[in-house]
């Protein structure tokens, strides 16, 4: 069954540039998410309640996005899809998180802003495909 959760789109603090372009974070997005990632993330703001189901999708549907060396933190990732793009949430691990637990951050191989003609303030809504329950 699939969910939707709807975001507003707000400014970053610029870093997922940086990123989105590492050689370990494209190999692996390409290759456990089918694309490899524009260079920038596309931030929403989305309300506390939809919290829980973002968690409950990356406890049970989550891709881990290993580092090669500590140098680099790890991340969590779950595929979903925006104006029918594939697309993923992204999580930084704890410790480096800098935005606010209801701001969560949004790959796909394309320039989102563009892709959908939205701006900040506007608002977008994601498809997330919840994973079969387990026996």
């Amino acid at each position: 069954m699939g969910m939707v959760i709807t975001g507003k789109i707000v400014s970053g603090v610029k870093q997922g540039a940086f990123f989105t372009q590492l050689d370990w974070v494209q190999e692996q997005c390409l290759e456990k998410l089918g694309f490899e990632p524009y260079p920038g993330t596309l931030n929403l703001e989305i309300a506390e309640e939809k919290l829980s189901i973002v968690d409950a999708l990356l406890q049970r549907n989550g891709i881990d996005l290993i580092p090669p060396n500590s140098n680099f933190c790890s991340g969590q990732a779950v595929a979903v899809s925006v104006g029918g793009n594939p697309a993923a949430i992204v999580l930084p691990a704890e410790e480096v998180r800098i935005h606010a637990k209801n701001v969560i951050e949004i790959i796909s191989h394309l320039k989102l802003k563009d892709a959908l003609n939205v701006d900040d303030g506007d608002c977008v809504t994601l498809k997330l495909e919840a994973p079969a329950e387990k026996d």
